[in-house]
């Protein structure tokens, strides 16, 4: 991996500065992408916008900024994209500071703001060198979430195309799939979901398969698939079911011989359940039969104390004595069976009896 120091000046930084919804932030002579379409759209507020003005006016020093060098020979902002904006957008005339534009400013000042350096590190290497690299680095400002790291090393037409359906305000994910994903698709949680979801947790290995893809249909059509299912399978919509591994359940469940309204009769069962201290846990065990999603709830002390008490100390299973320090709770009827999390159902076993039980 290769990092150079270098220093700019402000007029090359924004020599043809651009701001286009669709396209992006570019300055540098159209080197630069300063925001790339599918990085997040925000900017600083007056007052932080405004202090990276003053700084300039009164020479004080910015911090670095940080560069990734592209395979076609131009640049992406990594670190100071708020600050590369700023600057931008004031020389363009795009607002004030204490009270006067960039055409208001006399000759000298100009020259003064235009010619002030700019210290920017320059980063070339491997999609991996750069990712550890990004990483390390992304420690100040407004830092970048994971997913906008991979899209800043696997940049190209796959990641631009994904991020007008799963990366905007108001984009074609969020109107169907808001009620079931959590998080903003405009710090990439939503295509990071997706990703996961498609390529069985392996993100980056995907990203870098599918980097020159011309669109994303085959994750949009996906992403569809996923939806219609929930929809299909689950009748009934609840605010649990915001925020739960859909795409995992799919592509385990799809092709089983689900009864939608069965499943609602046991959701709304487990819904009502004390012992079910996760309902968001319920939709993975109706499919599947895994209670530990449901994180059944625990014998209290209480609970345990008394069942300690009538028992004497002794282990129904092996008869032997122990201290209450020494056994654990366990239900006489099991929980799956219908057994409650209380008294009358609890029993103490020794730790090596109740674990031999738990593995039968």
């Amino acid at each position: 991996m290769k990092i150079t120091l270098t220093e700019i000046s402000i007029r090359e930084l924004t020599d043809g500065y651009v701001d286009n919804a669709d396209a992006g932030v570019v300055g540098f002579a159209g080197q630069l992408d300063i925001r790339p379409a599918y990085q997040r759209e925000f900017v600083y507020n007056d007052k932080r916008r405004d202090a990276v003005i003053d700084s300039v006016f009164k020479n004080y020093p910015l911090n670095v900024m940080y560069w990734a060098v592209r395979d076609d020979g131009g640049f992406e902002v990594i670190d100071g994209q708020q600050r590369t904006i700023s600057l931008c957008q004031y020389v363009a005339g795009e607002f004030s500071f204490s009270g006067r534009y960039f055409n208001n400013l006399q000759d000298d000042e100009k020259k003064q703001l235009l010619e002030y350096k700019l210290t920017v590190y320059r980063c070339d290497g491997t999609d991996s060198e750069k990712l550890a690299w990004f990483e390390i680095i992304n420690i100040a400002g407004e830092k970048l979430t994971d997913q906008e790291l991979r899209n800043a090393v696997y940049h190209g037409s796959w990641v631009s195309a994904a991020k007008l359906i799963f990366s905007k305000n108001n984009c074609p994910a969020y109107a169907i799939g808001k009620d079931y994903l959590a998080g903003s698709p405009i710090r990439q949680e939503y295509l990071e979901t997706i990703i996961a979801w498609i390529s069985n947790n392996d993100i980056r290995a995907y990203m870098a398969a599918h980097q020159h893809d011309h669109n994303a249909n085959t994750e949009w059509l996906y992403f569809q698939s996923v939806i219609a299912w929930v929809n299909a399978t689950f009748s009934n919509y609840r605010h649990e079911m915001k925020g739960i591994a859909w795409g995992e359940l799919y592509n385990f469940h799809k092709n089983d011989p689900l009864d939608a309204g069965s499943l609602e009769i046991q959701i709304a069962t487990l819904m009502l359940d004390e012992d079910v201290t996760s309902k968001k846990g319920i939709y993975s065990f109706v499919l599947n039969g895994d209670d530990r999603k449901l994180s059944i709830r625990s014998f209290s002390d209480k609970n345990k104390r008394e069942a300690f008490e009538l028992q004497k100390g002794v282990c129904p299973k092996c008869g032997q004595t122990f201290t209450i320090s020494e056994m654990e709770a366990d239900h006489i009827t099991p929980w799956s069976q219908g057994g409650n999390t209380t008294s009358e159902n609890c029993q103490m076993l020794c730790k090596e009896d109740n674990r031999r039980k738990s593995n039968i």
